[in-house]
């Protein structure tokens, strides 16, 4: 008999690095699904891991077995400490959706390290992981995974919007929910603001200093994967192939690179929500901290902007992963057709027992 109450741990790693994203929720399901956040931290990355993890499309087969089997060691230590220094007991799975080292669904593969089966062991619980495999195997594009969350968990947005090393978006259109990639935000911002020492640019004070170069931006709107249409997603692999070295060309200063990228987020995530009038859009994701760029979306957009409690803003990634896990364990559809492009709706990722 399935449960109706669920204690879980989730476990989000991002593209921009900003650390290793651990949720402690209570989900209850009723005549829709609630939750509540019991813990929620984020454990930062050490210069080593952010070296290795930036570099991870460049290794190879064999350097990414051994980069996998230390990971996978490094994010159990880490959830037993969340799980210690927070005193849980009460704890029905960990879900993680791991790290994802390569990404290229148009050719039926996808890799996330730290999925491997002893991180069971290690941790003694029941875990759910690899959620991408399964749809990529299935002809889908094995992201965004979050839009099921969006629908059962957040169903009162129109648009809900995260803004993390890439912008995402989820909707209900035409009877069924969609999502897809949008364009790169912190992945290529952070990239360049490390050049100038630091981590972020905070507030977004360096992209306001700056001033924009048209003719880049022109360029950058006119790439042709914002012709596309969804189902669509983006990796690394494609902002080294596409958007670097567009930018690169220029010789451009930093705070005149983010100040024109910044103009480009904001055009390409306003075409988006601007698709539907009087819509509720639902902001998350590291991104909403940088106020130049939320300013530059405000201007464009022309709907209402909802930017919710620090907790959600930066955990709602994790949360959902931990409910696409519930969502596993009982079975349930939680990787939808409609937003990946698979054969079919489906219960993905794996269960490994202690």
């Amino acid at each position: 008999m399935l449960k109706d109450e669920y204690y879980v741990i989730g476990v989000m790693s991002g593209t921009s690095l900003d650390g290793l994203d651990l949720v402690y929720a209570q989900f209850k399901r009723g005549s829709k699904w609630i939750f509540n956040i019991i813990h929620a931290e984020t454990v930062s990355y050490n210069g080593f891991w952010i070296e290795t993890l930036k570099g991870l499309v460049d290794k190879t087969t064999a350097e990414l077995e051994a980069i996998d089997d230390n990971y996978t060691l490094f994010l159990a230590k880490k959830i037993q400490g969340f799980i210690k220094k927070h005193g849980i007991t009460n704890l029905d799975a960990i879900c993680s959706h791991g790290h994802t080292a390569l990404h290229e669904p148009e050719k039926q593969f996808t890799y996330q390290i730290g999925n491997r089966a002893i991180i069971s062991k290690l941790l003694n619980r029941k875990v759910v992981c690899d959620f991408r495999v399964q749809d990529v195997e299935l002809g889908g594009q094995g992201a965004p995974l979050v839009p099921i969350g969006d629908k059962l968990l957040f169903s009162e947005y129109d648009f809900c919007l995260n803004l993390g090393g890439f912008s995402n978006i989820s909707l209900d259109f035409e009877d069924k929910r969609i999502a897809y990639d949008i364009c790169p935000v912190n992945i290529v911002l952070n990239c360049y603001i490390n050049r100038l020492g630091f981590d972020y640019d905070d507030q977004g004070k360096k992209a306001s200093m700056g001033s924009i170069n048209k003719d880049l931006l022109v360029l950058l709107n006119q790439l042709e994967f914002y012709r596309l249409p969804p189902p669509k997603s983006l990796g690394l692999e494609w902002v080294k192939s596409n958007i670097f070295p567009l930018i690169e060309k220029y010789g451009m200063e930093v705070q005149d690179i983010l100040h024109t990228f910044c103009e480009h987020i904001a055009i390409q995530l306003s075409k988006e929500i601007n698709k539907k009038n009087n819509a509720s859009v639902l902001v998350t994701g590291g991104g909403v901290y940088n106020t130049y760029l939320m300013e530059r979306l405000q201007l464009y957009s022309t709907n209402k902007i909802t930017v919710p409690d620090k907790t959600l803003i930066e955990f709602k990634e994790a949360l959902i992963f931990a409910f696409l896990g519930v969502l596993k364990l009982r079975n349930e559809v939680n990787c939808l057709k409609s937003v990946t492009g698979a054969l079919k709706n489906h219960s993905s990722g794996v269960i490994f027992y202690p």
